[in-house]
């Protein structure tokens, strides 16, 4: 049986094409879609949303922080595909036990293409991830030609504690692509922040415009909490933002640039 290593550099024994596929992880699920991977995928969890026939048809197996760990081996699958961020460590552990589990641990484009080689050489689509490779950093490339002058932002995935992108993530890394340079680059992960902080960032950037990117998930931020937070965050320019496009590191990355460039001309128009 072929041994492949996975993002934590643990080595994983999987069938050499795998035929019954679980996907733990939401943008790695539309990932094996648009690989064309329909038989194959038996089942997703409750927050793989794309494409929209698989959320309607395939067999959920929780949530990516609350798997039913007994439905999946119930599954038998002969490949697990789980993420280090976004799934538990002790329930991934617990699968690993009797199941292939090959692990993603994604912080920058690098580790997403990596990430996108690597299930098409494992499932037998080495091609088509290839071409969508190459498609995904064309598309980047141009973008990166067109947006010249970067904007100061905050990029708010949570309220209640407010949580913000820290410059150890992928948003981090889309947010520069995107034409943002990001505020709490310097932090690690997912900070919790307070009005406090974002004023005296603006101070030190010498009163500077600062955009605040509010994120469609995970938290799902709408123009109420705009309405909220200007009472904090006075003379500040607030932005609602999909969420998908800053933080899916699968195939939703091909439609990313047209997004970040749409984006962009709004803000500068």
């Amino acid at each position: 049986m072929p041994v492949y290593t996975d993002q934590l550099m643990r080595s994983v024994q999987i069938p050499s094409i795998p035929k019954k596929i679980i996907s733990l992880v939401p943008s790695q699920t539309e990932l094996l879609f648009d690989l064309g991977l329909n038989n194959e995928v038996i089942g997703i969890t409750k927050f793989c949303i794309h494409p929209a026939i698989w959320f309607r048809t395939k067999t959920r197996v929780g949530g990516t922080k609350n798997l039913d760990l007994e439905k999946i081996r119930n599954l038998q699958p002969d490949l697990v595909i789980a993420n280090r961020e976004e799934n538990v460590e002790e329930q991934i552990n617990l699968l690993a036990r009797d199941l292939p589990v090959w692990i993603s641990d994604i912080n920058d484009m690098n580790g997403a293409m990596s990430m996108i080689r690597s299930i098409g050489n494992i499932t037998g689509k080495e091609e088509k991830a290839i071409e969508l490779c190459n498609s995904i950093e064309k598309e980047f490339n141009q973008l990166k030609a067109v947006i010249q002058n970067k904007k100061q932002a905050v990029y708010f995935i949570w309220k209640d504690p407010l949580m913000a992108a820290g410059g150890d993530t992928f948003i981090n890394e889309m947010m520069e692509y995107a034409g943002f340079i990001n505020l709490f680059k310097n932090k690690a992960r997912y900070p919790v922040i307070s009005a406090d902080d974002i004023l005296s960032l603006r101070s030190a950037s010498n009163g500077g415009n600062v955009l605040i990117l509010l994120s469609s998930e995970p938290y799902p931020f709408g123009q109420k909490h705009i309405e909220e937070l200007k009472e904090q965050l006075p003379g500040f320019q607030f932005l609602l933002v999909d969420g998908e496009m800053f933080s899916w590191y699968g195939s939703r990355l091909e439609k990313a640039p047209a997004y970040f460039l749409n984006l962009h001309n709004q803000i500068t128009a």
